[in-house]
């Protein structure tokens, strides 16, 4: 299967030679995008020398920060044409370490449509994070489940943005009618593929936060979380699975 993992940068000249440096040792036959969206530091300049000299390594340079979600948007739909099967996504901000890159492809099986790399089964596993940041972290992902009716058996951490998808997770999703920019974004893709039925997964990761990262969550990105993840419930398709969950079976699953 071709694996490739979409990297969207901003401003990340520091940290992503470290990330790219560090996928290209796992030997690992992972393909690179990277999306970067105009960074005046150069990241997408530093992202074309590693192209040039990488033929796994390939950049899509977007006019201005036109925000994560539409950039994993753009990304995914590029990697998709291409061939992807596997579609791994994740930042730039060494706050995901790639180490973990394999297990997370790996996980993808006949059981497992998207697989959540989660900071909070068996434990809680983040670094350098000061308690009012996990504490805001856990209290979104329990609001998710209760807001959405998503089981926390199925998703721990739907805020995570280190996963792996199945092609056909994203081609069932229809990445056009995804509305979320910000962090919902991973919010809204979770619920999707539960709600048509796919299975999901979650590996064990560690968050760290590198002192070359720097937090990208604005007010208006925690809004957006608010008051998106209540429309989920009721705007996002069902597939069979969640209604019969729910006493109800539909007919028209998305076809696998």
């Amino acid at each position: 299967m071709k694996s490739v993992i979409v990297i969207p940068t901003y401003e990340e000249d520091y940290t992503l030679p470290i990330i790219l440096d560090a996928v290209l040792s796992l030997d690992a036959g992972f393909h690179v995008l990277v999306v970067d969206d105009n960074s005046p530091d150069g990241t997408g300049e530093i992202a074309e020398g590693y192209a040039s000299r990488h033929p796994e390594i390939r950049v899509h340079h977007r006019p201005g920060k036109l925000g994560m979600g539409s950039a994993y948007r753009d990304g995914f739909e590029i990697v998709m044409a291409d061939g992807a099967d596997v579609i791994l996504e994740m930042d730039a901000d060494l706050s995901h370490n790639p180490k973990f890159l394999p297990a997370l492809r790996d996980r993808i099986g006949p059981d497992a449509d998207l697989v959540l790399g989660s900071r909070y089964i068996h434990g809680v596993r983040v670094e350098n994070w000061p308690f009012r940041r996990l504490m805001l972290s856990r209290f979104a992902n329990a609001y998710v489940n209760k807001v959405t009716g998503m089981p926390m058996e199925v998703a721990s951490d739907s805020t995570s943005g280190f996963r792996a998808y199945r092609r056909e997770v994203l081609e069932a999703i229809d990445l056009r009618t995804v509305q979320s920019n910000g962090y919902s974004f991973q919010v809204e893709m979770t619920v999707r593929a539960w709600r048509l039925g796919f299975n999901v997964r979650e590996i064990p990761i560690t968050f760290e936060e590198h002192y070359l990262s720097s937090s990208k969550i604005s007010r208006s990105i925690v809004w957006e979380a608010i008051w998106r993840t209540p429309l989920l419930r009721f705007t996002t398709p069902r597939g069979r699975r969640e209604a019969e969950t729910s006493g109800e079976v539909e007919a028209d699953r998305i076809p696998r």
